[in-house]
Formats: structure tokens, C-alpha cells, sequence
């Protein structure tokens, strides 16, 4: 006779694009029962969350309802206080990413989830997508040094443009987007990143004088291995070239080819692949390469709320398996230093040595 095992009492905070994504991935996992939501106004949300009360304060729903888990998909500066509460509380902690918004606060998260011998799970979403883990899969079998191009500009207006200024009052576009593709970079190398080096424009009187919203990273890792980044959000960002994800080594390339019709603001875009192209660098005798590249068609690609439900199908797992997480919660602090120390060598001028 099997135990039914109780659903995991969640209760999700920040309502966003984001936070609506993963409550939907609550309500429809059965493993889950949604006992909250947390936001400061009344946003439009899916029929199927319209029945759950809303709370406008975090630590008040936190005291009164007493989940087991906590879904943290606020703006990045409450991150770290949420998360600590929540384990303090006894929750187990999802949070979306960037895990905080310093490397201090991302150490004090990882520490008091120890402390409290609790799960933390960041918000990694390309860490649950079946083509990013067979690039990182494809790229390793080339082995290092490597060469780690990256983008994800995105040409955003009205709404997009609103919630891109939003995220800006705290944290800019190659700190929010660049923790996921850093993240890559330090999969598929095992090397310790040793220099990060930063620059960055402000392109929009709408955005804040010390803030910018265009950015370039480039990181250099102790095996010799070289990386850059670059995002920019606005109504002037150009739909050329603004998906690039393409990784070399002596031995070849592994790439994504991305549909020349789609567009930088579709959410979708951000995540599936269409093509894997696979380059082998041998040649023959006569110079001339031996084998022609490789495209790997990845069809039936999960979408972006297919991958917040896979998202939270980790979680469960993380929480009911006792999951080892150690390895998880490192690399978010080490992707998060690498993109932190870029800002600051934007702001700074000045290479940062790790």
C-alpha cells in the first residue's frame, strides 16, 4: 500500500511575470497546495489564481499562514531578507534569480539555509531546458580552452519597456540576465573565473543617471578560457544579432541557431533553441574539413511556463528526495560574483580581479 504523501504548502511572493509563472506551476502540480500570495497591489492574474487570498505583506503571510515552502519572486533587493525570514521560519526557499543583490547577502541566504537545514533552490530556469543541458553536454566533449560568446538584447516598448525600467531601479540588464549565461559558462568549464571586466551605457533619459541600460562583460578563467556577455533593454535596442549563444574550442563550436524571424521581446525566444549546430575542427590531408557540421533539430522544445513547471517539479523533488544542493548554491554565488564584478568595472572603469 503506498503512503500519499501531503502536498508542500506554498506560498509564493511577487507577482510578476515570473511569480504568476510559478504559481500556476503550484496550483497545477498536485504535489503542491498553494496557501498564499503575496503582492502590494491587485494584478490581473490566470482564472485558476483568482480564488487564492492576496496578502501585501511578506512576513505577515509568512507568521499567519506558516507554509512549508516560501516562492520568492519579488525584486531582486528583498531577495536575501525574504529568503532568511523564510528559513528562520522553517520553510524550505525557491527564489527567483539574481539570489540577492550583493555577494554578501547571496552568502548569508546559502548560510542560513544550511543553518536551518532547509532547501534553497535559485531560479535557473535554463538548468531544467533539454537543449541547454545538451549544449553544455556537447561543449564539454570539446573540452577546454574555450571561447564563450553570449547575448540576449531585447528591442522592448509599452509594457516590456515598464517592467525592464522596473527591474533597473535595483539591478541592470547584465546582472539580471547575465547570472543565467554565466551560470553556462561555469558548467561547461570547471575553471575558477579570475578577471571580470565590465562596460556599460545609458542609452535612455528614462533610466536613472547611475544606472545603464546597455552592458558587456567579458570573464577570463584560470584554464585560459574567455567569455563575454552583453545586454541592452529599450525602445533603441537593434533586433540584429541580439540572440547569439555559441561556444568554441580548439577542437570545434557548438551553437544555438536561433529562427531568423523571431523576435528579441518574446518571452519564448529567451529559451528555445531550434537548433543545436554541432562544428568539428579536424581537417583532412588536404586541408579541408573531414566532416561537415551537425544541426540537431530539438523539436518539441518545452515552452516558458513548461519550464517553470519543470522548475517546480525540481523543487518537489529537491524537498522529498533530500537532494544534495550544495553544488546548486555555489554556482548561483559564484554566476552572481562574476556579473557583480562586472557592474562594478563598469561603474569603476577598472578590470576586478576574483
Amino acid at each position: 500500500m503506498t503512503v500519499l504523501q501531503k502536498p508542500v504548502r506554498v506560498l509564493v511572493a511577487g507577482l510578476g511575470n515570473m511569480g504568476r509563472s510559478h504559481a500556476l506551476a503550484y496550483h497545477n502540480n498536485p504535489g503542491f497546495e498553494i496557501v498564499g500570495l503575496v503582492n502590494r497591489s491587485k494584478p490581473e492574474l490566470a482564472p485558476e489564481l483568482q480564488g487564492y487570498g492576496i496578502y501585501p505583506d511578506f512576513k505577515t503571510a509568512l507568521a499567519e499562514l506558516k507554509p512549508d515552502l516560501c516562492a520568492i519572486c519579488t525584486y531582486s533587493d528583498s531577495h536575501a531578507d525574504y529568503a532568511v525570514a523564510a528559513f528562520e521560519a522553517g520553510c524550505d526557499v525557491f527564489v527567483e534569480k539574481p539570489l540577492a543583490t550583493t555577494v554578501g547577502d547571496a552568502e548569508r541566504v546559502v548560510a542560513a539555509g544550511k543553518k536551518a537545514g532547509r532547501k534553497l533552490v535559485i531560479g535557473y530556469i535554463l538548468r531544467h531546458h533539454p537543449s541547454w543541458i545538451k549544449l553544455i553536454e556537447e561543449a564539454r566533449k570539446l573540452g577546454p580552452p574555450y571561447v564563450f560568446r553570449m547575448n540576449l538584447n531585447q528591442q522592448s516598448s509599452g509594457p516590456t519597456w515598464e517592467t525592464h525600467k522596473s527591474l533597473m531601479q535595483t539591478t541592470s540588464p547584465i546582472v539580471d540576465c547575465g547570472v543565467h549565461y554565466v551560470d553556462v559558462m561555469c558548467q561547461i568549464t570547471d575553471a575558477k573565473p579570475v578577471e571580470v571586466r565590465g562596460m556599460g551605457l545609458r542609452l535612455s533619459g528614462e533610466v536613472a543617471p547611475d544606472m545603464y541600460n546597455y552592458g558587456h562583460l567579458q570573464v577570463i578563467f584560470e584554464d585560459g578560457s574567455v567569455g563575454w556577455y552583453e545586454a541592452g533593454w529599450g525602445p533603441m535596442i537593434s533586433e540584429t544579432a541580439f540572440f547569439v549563444k555559441d561556444v568554441m574550442s580548439p577542437k570545434g563550436a557548438v551553437s544555438i541557431v536561433m529562427d531568423p524571424n523571431a523576435k528579441s521581446d518574446d518571452i519564448d525566444t529567451h529559451t528555445k533553441t531550434s537548433v543545436i549546430r554541432l562544428h568539428n575542427a579536424d581537417t583532412g590531408p588536404d586541408g579541408r574539413f573531414i566532416n561537415p557540421d551537425q544541426d540537431m533539430t530539438m523539436a518539441g522544445e518545452p515552452g516558458h511556463q513548461e519550464l517553470c513547471d519543470l522548475e517546480q517539479s525540481f523543487m518537489l523533488k529537491a524537498i522529498r528526495e533530500d537532494l544534495d544542493l550544495n553544488r546548486h548554491m555555489a554556482d548561483a554565488v559564484a554566476s552572481l560574483r562574476i556579473c557583480l564584478a562586472a557592474d562594478e568595472s563598469v561603474r569603476t572603469g577598472k578590470p576586478v580581479k576574483l
